[in-house]
């Protein structure tokens, strides 16, 4: 039998630190978005690097915790218990995809439902080498420029009102969730692709995670510095020049080219590795346990920041969203953010996950 103390020390607890930033971010990210950016350029600049970031590490993280989920069976050929992950894994998919349909009227900018089948595709490929994995997310991002010159990534979507025109239909639903929504199937289940790789390296081993943090480091600040230098130099100060050259040599998020998969897959592993390390040297640091349990409650928090954060502020004053500054949308969501911090440390004093979380595990074992 294995004691507790031993079972937390198995623990990678970074991963739960990682995935509080990713959270975090995702937070400032999408309340920038809902409530306004007006403000500073340089204040936009600079909130603007996190822009796909946040998702895209916690897209990898939910790929490393696949990898937790079925290494041990993986590695002794158990296939009792592979059975048994594929069953959880299969659940948990469907329940993600539901979950997020359930609330894509109030917040179409949902995740959760592509998470569902990203995580179908992880199940076809849970038993395959590196190599197959590594190549078929490569093939993802090479493959979708090849995509957007057969189809107009622009369909469906009118970009000022962020509203897609036709999604519930059968060709809409499919096109959003594989070729142009806000999370498409091709080439986003890369990242989780990544992230089950990267969850089967030996995370225990700090010469291996120093070696992905830097190597990462390196990869994302070089795309990042490119990117930058590339348009600026080429668009001459013409901001009409520079919008378009972004579009396509750019960081952002949509459409996703591969300097933006890339570029999210550097920072993601970036961010994993440097928590796996940070936690390790400051296990007993009151902050990095707090950190810790709000990773616990990632996908409370994930809808709660839509359903609580966003709806309190259009109930007080609807017809100011998307009007606020820069400036009140991080503050609010520093704000909110510490709540949900204080939150998840009152809720694991009495509890062994979240709320959502727990009702997933009742519901997919």
């Amino acid at each position: 039998m294995v004691t507790n103390q031993t079972s937390a020390r198995k623990r990678i607890i970074g991963v739960d630190l990682a995935r509080a930033l990713a959270v975090i971010g995702m937070i400032i990210v999408n309340f920038k978005l809902v409530f306004g950016d007006d403000g500073a350029p340089w204040l936009q600049r600079t909130v603007s690097v996190l822009d796909g970031k946040a998702a895209a590490t916690f897209v990898v993280l939910a790929g490393v915790g696949m990898a937790f989920m079925t290494n041990t069976a993986l590695r002794n050929n158990d296939k009792v218990r592979l059975r048994v992950a594929r069953k959880r894994i299969m659940k948990r998919a469907v329940f993600l995809f539901v979950l997020g349909l359930s609330y894509l009227l109030i917040w179409p900018a949902d995740i959760l439902h592509f998470y569902g089948v990203y995580m179908l595709i992880i199940l076809l490929l849970l038993r395959s080498r590196a190599s197959i994995i590594l190549f078929v997310s490569l093939l993802l991002i090479v493959v979708y420029p090849l995509l957007m010159i057969l189809w107009p990534y622009e369909t469906g979507w009118d970009f000022k009102a962020l509203e897609y025109e036709g999604f519930w239909t059968f060709s809409g639903f499919m096109r959003n969730l594989f070729f142009n929504g806000f999370h498409p199937v091709i080439p986003w289940a890369s990242f989780m692709l990544v992230g089950y790789w990267l969850g089967k390296q030996d995370l225990h081993n700090d010469r291996v995670v120093k070696k992905i943090f830097w190597i990462s480091l390196g990869v994302f600040l070089a795309i990042q510095g490119l990117s930058y230098g590339a348009i600026a130099v080429l668009s001459a100060g013409t901001p009409q020049v520079a919008q378009e050259l972004t579009e396509i040599i750019g960081t952002s998020p949509m459409p996703p080219l591969p300097i933006y998969m890339f570029n999210g897959i550097a920072i993601a592993s970036t961010v994993i590795s440097g928590c796996i390390l940070l936690a390790k040297s400051y296990e007993n640091n009151r902050l990095v346990k707090a950190l810790r349990k709000t990773g616990k409650l990632a996908l409370t928090f994930y809808v709660a920041h839509v359903v609580v954060g966003m709806g309190v502020v259009e109930l007080v004053n609807p017809a100011k969203m998307v009007h606020y500054s820069m400036l009140f949308s991080i503050i609010y969501a520093i704000l909110f953010t510490i709540g949900c911090v204080l939150f998840a440390v009152y809720w694991l004093k009495f509890n062994q996950t979240g709320p959502l979380e727990g009702a997933m595990r009742k519901l997919t074992g």
